[in-house]
């Protein structure tokens, strides 16, 4: 099977991963989130298209950046895409309500698993990592021994998860209420250093267009968890 087609397939077994954990999370727990439209097609449809097109604005940018001509998908500029749309759609619905808590453990889900697929498929997919002599060094096929990247970000977020799941399972009320935000801004966070072991083109000084979307992906998580709402004793039920 090749590169792309196995990228292909992790592309699917993310989503469906990330679906199921939802599904799981809320048939092995009691825990309820907040009443929000994001079952609205509406909602779906905005959060689809923003995603879209800004995991490819992202990814293209990166790559004319680097050198490098045609066009790339971006998970992070999908993710950047993603929330900007809904940001937009909740200003223009006049919705006021947070309504990314329950999309927390899919979004890591969905990176820790996509991100294999990354790595398989090699060279071609451009999100290896620099030259290093480290044991675990991985040759992508040109016989130069480079920074997995991939794997690291993989297993960032499965450790996320794994957080995520034990503390929403203690009925951990921040991290229910803030589990997207956290997600992001570790998403964010981590992926800023990843950066620094990768081959991009920079867009000012050392810093690629992935550090300053990083940088403002945690920028934005801080600022959605500083300034959340404190949640009033009687709503203790909705999150038991």
């Amino acid at each position: 099977m090749n590169g792309a087609l196995l990228h292909t397939v992790f592309d699917a077994v993310a989503w469906l991963a990330a679906g199921l954990s939802l599904f799981w999370l809320a048939r092995t727990t009691d825990v309820r989130f907040p009443a929000t439209p994001s079952r609205d097609l509406s909602y779906v449809a905005a959060l689809v298209f923003g995603a879209g097109v800004g995991a490819v604005l992202a990814g293209t940018a990166n790559l004319w950046l680097s050198g490098q001509a045609g066009f790339a998908r971006s998970v992070e500029g999908g993710i950047a895409g993603g929330i900007v749309a809904i940001e937009l759609y909740k200003r223009l619905a006049g919705i006021t309500a947070r309504t990314g808590a329950r999309f927390a453990l899919p979004l890591a889900i969905g990176v820790a698993v996509g991100r294999i697929g990354c790595f398989l498929a090699g060279l071609d997919d451009f999100t290896y990592g620099t030259p290093t002599a480290l044991p675990w060094g991985h040759d992508f096929g040109d016989g130069i021994m480079r920074h997995p990247v991939q794997l690291y970000e993989s297993a960032a977020m499965a450790a996320f998860a794994l957080f995520y799941v034990i503390r929403v399972r203690r009925h951990d009320r921040f991290v229910i209420d803030n589990g997207f935000y956290l997600a992001v801004g570790f998403y964010g966070a981590q992926r800023f250093v990843w950066e620094f072991v990768k081959p991009y083109g920079p867009l000012i000084g050392p810093f690629t267009l992935f550090h300053f979307l990083s940088a403002a992906l945690f920028v934005y998580a801080a600022i959605m968890i500083a300034t959340a709402p404190i949640p009033r004793p009687a709503d203790d039920r909705a999150f038991a």
